[in-house]
């Protein structure tokens, strides 16, 4: 596989989504976005843009299972 995988990642706690932010890109090959909520990251113009996202599942109004089927409906 070539190039870069482009990955999002959303959580609702700061101090994971810079961890695994930091873990992905150092170990090459990814462009981590994060967002700290699903409603953020569903209302983002770049959504089906991502080769990958990576979620969350307690989250407070939308859970990670409902965002990615939302992701997946569009």
């Amino acid at each position: 596989m070539t190039g870069i995988i482009r990955v999002l990642y959303v959580d609702d706690e700061p101090d994971l989504l810079e961890i695994g932010k930091l873990f992905l890109e150092q170990s090459g090959g990814f462009r981590v976005t994060t967002s700290s909520s699903a409603r953020e990251a569903l209302e983002a113009p770049e959504l089906a843009s991502y080769d990958a996202i990576v979620s969350d599942y307690l989250m407070p109004l939308i859970d990670g299972i409902a965002f990615l089927k939302e992701v997946r409906k569009r």
